[in-house]
């Protein structure tokens, strides 16, 4: 049987295609949707559909975005966005590499300290109840190697890392974003000493076309997700 002819990579598509039609126009709309086959595409034992995240989200200009119309609309402008750095997954643990599609990327602020984002991508059908406590983990693996290779500020102090989980399941996300929320309560002799970290969700089902941000990379995804 001859080879199937492998799938485009993402990253070999301009960006001035498809997802970069959003810098000029509001999110696209397909007319009608591709029928959806029984079993997705595979591409070295990983779904086509999830590499194609994994791909699109290597490119500065999608982590950007992210942060200018999702995670960070608020505050983005502090951020220099000319600094933003892609990192190795195995930067973190061997559990995130073996993750597919988990990135990790720094971009300094504009008073030179630096934040870490990590971005954890779920294309499973279901919520994972405990993602909370995986991105603690995640984050005090991080942590201990920045202690280990000295990489952090003049006052020694570490930087801030800052969690996003996307997520494009049709079942709502119903998993605490709040690892406290996964710890029975104590009372309030314990509850200083429990941990405290939340990460930004996005839900991808739950955007409304009117409620994308506008000229946005990551509005183009979702409103082709949708």
């Amino acid at each position: 049987m001859p080879r199937p002819f492998p799938p485009r990579r993402m990253d070999s598509i301009p960006l001035h295609g498809v997802l970069a039609h959003e810098a000029r126009a509001d999110p696209l709309r397909l007319s009608s949707p591709a029928p959806a086959s029984p079993r997705p595409a595979r591409r070295y034992g990983v779904p086509v559909h999830d590499a194609a995240y994994k791909d699109l989200f290597s490119h500065p200009r999608m982590v950007e975005d992210l942060l200018r119309g999702f995670a960070a609309p608020e505050w983005s402008h502090t951020l220099d966005f000319s600094t933003l750095e892609k990192l190795p997954a195995e930067y973190v643990s061997d559990d995130l590499r073996r993750r597919h599609g988990d990135a990790l990327w720094r971009v300094r602020f504009r008073d030179r300290t630096w934040l870490y984002l990590l971005v954890m991508l779920e294309f499973q059908s279901t919520t994972d109840p405990y993602m909370a406590v995986r991105i603690l983990v995640y984050t005090g693996l991080l942590y201990q190697d920045l202690i280990r290779r000295g990489a952090f500020g003049d006052d020694g102090r570490l930087p801030p890392v800052l969690p996003v989980v996307l997520y494009n399941g049709r079942p709502r996300w119903t998993a605490p974003v709040e690892v406290g929320d996964l710890i029975a309560p104590a009372g309030e002799a314990l509850a200083p000493f429990q941990p405290a970290q939340r990460y930004f969700l996005l839900d991808e089902r739950r955007w409304g076309e009117d409620d994308l941000p506008r000229r946005n990379l990551v509005s183009a995804l979702v409103g082709l997700e949708n």
